[in-house]
Formats: C-alpha cells, structure tokens, sequence
C-alpha cells in the first residue's frame, strides 16, 4: 500500500477524557506515537501527590504546561528537588526514582516525551519516595 498522508503523519487533538492512571497516579490523556518516543498528557490534582517510581527502559522529557509544584529525582549518589511551574522543562534519565507533587492552588499539567515509546504499566517500578503519595496508583 503506498504511504499517505493518512497511514504517514498522525494528528491529534488532546482528549477530555482520561486514557489511562498512571503508575505514578497522574491521569494520562494520550498523544503522538512514533518508533522512537511517544508523548502524552499528565494531570495530578491540586495539592496532591504522586507516587515515587523509577522506570525499567525509557526515559523521559517532560514540559510543564500549567500549575506549580516540585519534583525530587534520585540517581546513585545525585538527589535534587526542583520546583515545577509552567515552562519548566526536566529529564528523568532511565533508571532514576523519581516523585512530584501539585502545590494547593491548581492541578500540575505536562505534557512528556517517553522514549522509547511507552510499553505498558509494567514499566515502571515502585521505588522509595520522598514524600507520602496521597493519589491511587494506576496498575497493570
């Protein structure tokens, strides 16, 4: 079958409803695919607090699109808590715990490239975190 635009390039529109809950407890709203990385659209409530996992095969780049909050990552003998705010942008290397949570006034949206593509809620591993989660962990 020769390529068109149809079967070539894919094009979407950020849905309202939820996809998927993270293992982390993020609400996730799926967006582009291709062989190399895919990318979606992560949501933690107001004041809330994810849980802290590290992810097996992929790493992550993420861009926040709205809220405040911070993020703690660790990896061997680097720790770091960063504040998160619309336009921050932040890795999360393959192998790295990683936890963040929403500040009261609104939800923590970002939008994150995972690459490679994201294969599935066995992915990610719970790991140690630095704060109590307070949102339910997606699962496999």
């Amino acid at each position: 079958m020769p390529a068109t635009a149809a079967n070539l390039y894919e094009t979407k529109t950020l849905g309202a409803a939820i996809d998927a809950i993270a293992p982390d407890g993020t609400a996730v709203r799926l967006l582009s695919s291709l062989a190399g990385g895919s990318m979606a659209h992560f949501e933690l409530p107001a004041g809330a607090v994810s849980h802290a996992v590290a992810h097996r095969t992929v790493e992550e780049i993420w861009f926040v699109v709205s809220g405040r909050g911070a993020i703690w990552r660790h990896q061997g003998d680097v720790e770091s808590i960063d504040p998160l705010g619309p336009g921050t942008s932040l890795t999360i290397p393959l192998g790295a715990a990683f936890q963040f949570r929403a500040e009261a006034g609104s939800a923590l949206a970002f939008v994150a490239i995972t690459m490679p593509p994201w294969p599935g809620m066995d992915e990610a591993v719970s790991a140690r975190g630095l704060w109590a989660p307070t949102v339910t962990a997606g699962s496999a």
